[in-house]
């Protein structure tokens, strides 16, 4: 351009730091983090509080005094109905049902995926939009049937039946995770080792696990909030002795006896919530890569 300084700035002009747009996203961002933070701190603040200075009536105060009574009692002193020793046994039940079930939906899951997406036999679509329908069917549907089918099966009211209830119903939409995540891995690698002679389960150990990390962690993600979280199946399927820690924390929050104790509520709820917490926060970067690599493709 005539007259122009060949030595000056090129490009895109930089765009303001604090445009109207900018302020907007972020004034957004703020007001919805304030909103989802705010119960969080509430709940934090008031564990630690003692019931004198709760009944003073301001909750969003920082606590003057901290105390951690309320989390021992909610641990190990709280009466769930007959039986006063806090979440302590909810937690070791809530494991005992977590890691098998989150196992076994995981591999049978992924197995159905891989052989949906890489190994197609007669009437398999048929089979996945049968599978997938399972998803939105409502789990009040199943309960009574489960019920009888657990009885029969001489499992009802134990944990390997609560385990079997949650390897079910997980199936669904984890074989569909699996199959869509499977079916944007390049199908030249599939080929090349079927060449190669490498049979399926050769190819799925060699290969498809090695591959497919980031949709194991969103898979085990969803089944440990899941499983971790529930609350209709615990109470349906098991008996008092094996009530998870949701159930647990349940019968704590809504006890009829005694004085309302606020502050062990709140930290009761909060180490119910501790699993699934630190779940996202140790592996939140790889749910991401997980839904964005094919979690979500179809």
């Amino acid at each position: 351009m005539p007259g122009a300084d060949p030595g000056g700035p090129r490009g895109a002009r930089p765009r303001r730091a604090l445009s109207r747009g900018n302020v907007f996203l972020y004034g957004t961002l703020l007001v919805a983090a304030l909103y989802y933070a705010l119960p969080l701190y509430v709940m934090i603040v008031t564990s630690l509080k003692g019931m004198p200075e709760i009944r003073l009536g301001n909750i969003f105060a920082p606590p003057v005094e901290v105390t951690f009574q309320p989390w021992v009692k909610a641990w190990g002193e709280a009466c769930t109905g007959l039986n006063c020793d806090g979440l302590s046994r909810g937690f070791w039940n809530s494991v005992r049902i977590l890691v098998p079930s989150v196992i076994l939906s995981i591999a049978v899951a992924s197995v159905n995926g891989y052989a949906l997406a890489n190994w197609r036999f007669r009437g398999s679509e048929t089979f996945f939009v049968i599978l997938i329908f399972g998803a939105f069917i409502p789990y009040q549907v199943m309960l009574y049937p489960l019920v009888i089918i657990l009885r029969e099966l001489g499992i009802y009211g134990t944990l390997w039946g609560l385990i079997l209830v949650h390897t079910i119903f997980g199936m669904p939409i984890l074989t569909l995770l699996f199959r869509n995540y499977f079916t944007s891995i390049p199908e030249e690698l599939f080929k090349a080792a079927r060449v190669d002679g490498a049979g399926f389960w050769a190819i799925y150990f060699k290969i498809m696990m090695p591959m497919s990390l980031p949709i194991f962690v969103v898979a085990t993600i969803i089944q440990v909030t899941g499983i971790w979280n529930d609350f209709l199946f615990g109470v349906v399927y098991t008996r008092p002795e094996n009530y998870p820690m949701t159930v647990q924390l349940n019968n704590i929050v809504n006890s009829v006896q005694g004085v309302k104790e606020y502050n062990v509520n709140m930290a009761a709820t909060l180490l119910t919530g501790l699993v699934p917490l630190a779940i996202y926060f140790v592996s939140g970067k790889l749910f991401v890569r997980g839904i964005a690599a094919g979690a979500v493709k179809g």
